[in-house]
């Protein structure tokens, strides 16, 4: 690598760098700012809960200020993901700003080396800071995604809250509702933190069983129920059926026949039983979190996907943000040479009018990048869908490339 590919790569990776750290300390002091009181109120009940009588006020801020740390980090590395492609763009043109401004482009024109040459550094650092995005994308953040789902309210919590189960189907005709789901294997540092088939657990659990026509022919209760992946099937305790009759329309309680009414995929006896269901806990987050799926990894989204449980709807979402992940790293290098040659010129010209000039096309070529790849197009699969922001910018990329006078 040349003395002058190391150079610019050098000031363009501190340009990302210190872009990332005012972004992102930006959004922490708004954030704060706005829940410095709440956050100084839960610090006092927690020291309160830890045994400290009566924390003096710099304790109670020295406390916040650790809860706001807790809370922000794993947030930091989601934002991330989100800036990243922009920041590239922005950091590229502070770097030929800065080249044109000390006249090195004038430098290395005269030596020979042509403007598109400059680019080569530039993508070198983008292609890498794209394989991190993937890496924190597909590896880290699915790992902490308890941590990234926290409200806050929820700055204690190392897990993801749990909510109520209402009427949610089975393809096997099934509805299912509990008081409560727990996923309490969901934890940093467990070995399912970033598997893509979770555990969990149903406390007051109800689930009718209906025939054709949809109408219940029986109800099993059950105190728990703790799913088991191996077999697909939920383990039942404090299990009862009763056989359900439709009389003036409402379905109630049958009369007691001499035995229990057969309910489908249940094996054993007493109040101990199985259940056999492709319900699965991910079928339940993904149903309950739409926006969990932010947080999930590429092979994990196409999991949940191809969950037969999974709404239409949600299925075609998450194929259609698994394959826009891809799209999205090649729409940023394509909006990376979009941009290029605002900054690329043979003699000085004004930056500040320059950067205005590329503002809107580098927002639009982003942002109609993001919304392009998550947009539903009718008549298309998501497959393909997600490619239309990539076939509207090639074009662009080969005139603005083409365009450099060098």
């Amino acid at each position: 690598m040349l003395l002058i590919d190391r150079y610019i790569a050098r000031q363009y990776l501190i340009n990302i760098v210190v872009l990332l750290v005012l972004l992102g300390g930006f959004v922490v002091v708004v954030d704060a700012s706005l829940n410095l009181s709440r956050n100084i109120t839960l610090a006092g009940e927690e020291l309160a809960r830890s045994g400290e009588v009566d924390p003096g006020a710099l304790r109670k801020f020295l406390a916040a200020g650790l809860f706001i740390l807790d809370l922000w980090w794993p947030r930091l590395l989601q934002l991330f993901n989100y800036l990243n492609g922009l920041v590239l763009i922005t950091a590229m043109g502070f770097t030929f700003a800065q080249l044109v401004r000390s006249r090195e482009v004038v430098a290395t024109l005269a030596g020979g080396i042509s403007l598109l040459r400059l680019l080569r550094p530039i993508l070198v650092i983008a292609g890498i800071m794209l394989m991190v995005q993937v890496i924190n994308q597909e590896l880290i953040v699915p790992r902490i995604a308890p941590l990234i789902l926290r409200s806050n309210t929820e700055v204690a919590k190392r897990d993801l809250a749990g909510f109520p189960v209402v009427l949610v189907p089975d393809t096997q005709g099934r509805l299912w509702s509990a008081a409560k789901f727990d996923p309490p294997s969901v934890k940093i540092g467990s070995a399912n933190a970033g598997a893509g088939t979770l555990t969990g657990t149903l406390t007051g659990v109800q689930v009718w069983q209906r025939d054709g026509a949809g109408v219940a022919t029986a109800r099993l209760s059950a105190a728990a129920a703790t799913y088991l992946p191996e077999r697909g099937a939920w383990r039942l305790s404090g299990v009862s059926i009763s056989g359900l009759e439709v009389t003036a329309g409402q379905t109630m309680p049958a009369a007691a026949v001499g035995r229990e009414p057969a309910f489908a995929g249940l094996t054993g006896t007493g109040r101990e039983r199985t259940l056999t269901t492709d319900l699965d806990p991910t079928s339940l987050l993904a149903d309950r979190y739409k926006a969990f799926a932010h947080v999930l990894s590429w092979s994990q989204l196409l999991t949940a996907a191809n969950s037969p449980t999974v709404k239409p709807e949600l299925r075609e979402s998450f194929t259609r943000l698994a394959w826009g992940r891809g799209a999205l790293l090649v729409c940023t290098v394509l909006s990376l040479l979009v941009c290029a040659p605002f900054f690329l010129t043979r003699e000085p010209k004004n930056m500040v009018i320059q950067s205005l000039k590329c503002a809107p096309v580098a927002i639009g070529s982003v942002i109609g990048a993001v919304i392009g790849t998550a947009a539903e197009v009718p008549g298309l699969p998501p497959e393909i869908s997600v490619l239309l922001p990539v076939m509207a910018l090639v074009p662009m990329a080969i005139a603005s490339i083409t365009s450099v006078r060098t």
